[in-house]
């Protein structure tokens, strides 16, 4: 992944997030000049609020501020909600780089994967240049709670119980990752080598089964071995209904149960290949967010 070579000015939406944080930090270690834009000030780190050419406020469904806080954008990200892409391409003509989600493909279509797609069909009309990005499960990010409540989930069951037994795939994402790739997108943007619209799923390097995903935290995490039993999905969505009510104990949707049942493999050869990025094993990824063994000791899971 090559970084670009001038100073340009990146407008990043959702800069006070997980991913959006990361990436403005990653450019401004790259020399770029780097506005934030923001819901709420008061949520952007003050760190990163310093090092910013500047912190711009607005609401993306605002019509007067959003303009305003994207002037003089060289390249716009967006790492807020695909659903938001509508919006973004009215208030600005500077190229923009957006993050999806694998979302859109789930037989249970929520509220994110029908926004997901809106926001794809949004780019694709729109026909500037511009890289859509849909990341699989995304972990590894400084507060993300996608391994960590699993981790903490996991602590306290004596047995795991999986619809299907776990027997899905899933092919998870480090956040460095996700940095690297959209950062990679800006460079082909600012380079030159985009004509219109092109979109991309980053994953990790390979999938594998959700049970081994788990023997894999429980690893890593010094927990030791669960056994792992195979229980229907309706059993385990009463569950979590009830789940809700026990205190200190992490909740699970209905439909994250269902997603569950569904493989989530991807062929990221046009990642590789147009973005130049070879992503993380998942096992270092887990070692190094888990603070488990060093990852050359021998280990089963």
């Amino acid at each position: 992944m090559s970084q670009s070579v001038s100073t340009s000015t990146i407008c990043v939406i959702g800069a006070s997030g997980r991913s959006g944080s990361a990436l403005c930090r990653q450019l401004i270690a790259q020399g770029q000049s780097v506005i934030a834009v923001v819901r709420s000030r008061g949520k952007l780190a003050p760190d990163l609020a310093e090092m910013c050419t500047a912190v711009r406020q607005a609401d993306l469904t605002d019509p007067v501020a959003l303009p305003i806080a994207l002037e003089h954008a060289d390249v716009v990200v967006n790492t807020a909600h695909a659903r938001h892409l509508p919006a973004i391409l009215l208030a600005t003509r500077a190229p923009v780089v957006a993050l999806g989600s694998t979302r859109k493909f789930t037989r249970w279509l929520d509220d994110h994967g029908r926004g997901v797609l809106a926001g794809e069909a949004a780019l694709k009309a729109d026909g500037r240049p511009s890289i859509l990005l849909h990341p699989t499960m995304i972990y590894g990010a400084q507060g993300e709670d996608n391994v960590q409540r699993l981790a903490r989930l996991l602590e306290r069951l004596p047995i795991v119980p999986l619809p299907g037994g776990g027997r899905s795939l899933v092919q998870p994402i480090h956040q460095q990752d996700v940095t690297r790739c959209v950062v990679a997108a800006i460079d082909l943007i600012l380079g030159g080598k985009v004509s219109g619209p092109e979109v991309f799923i980053i994953a990790g390097p390979n999938a594998v089964p959700y049970r081994t995903f788990v023997r894999m935290i429980l690893y890593f995490s010094g927990l030791g071995g669960r056994p792992i039993i195979s229980l229907p999905a309706w059993f385990l969505i009463a569950a979590a209904h009830i789940m809700r009510h026990v205190p200190k104990l992490p909740t699970i949707a209905p439909e994250e149960i269902r997603r569950l049942l569904e493989d989530k493999n991807f062929d990221i050869a046009p990642m590789r290949d147009r973005l130049g990025v070879n992503s993380m094993p998942l096992e270092i990824g887990l070692q190094n967010l888990l603070a488990g063994p060093p990852a050359h000791q021998d280990h089963t899971v």
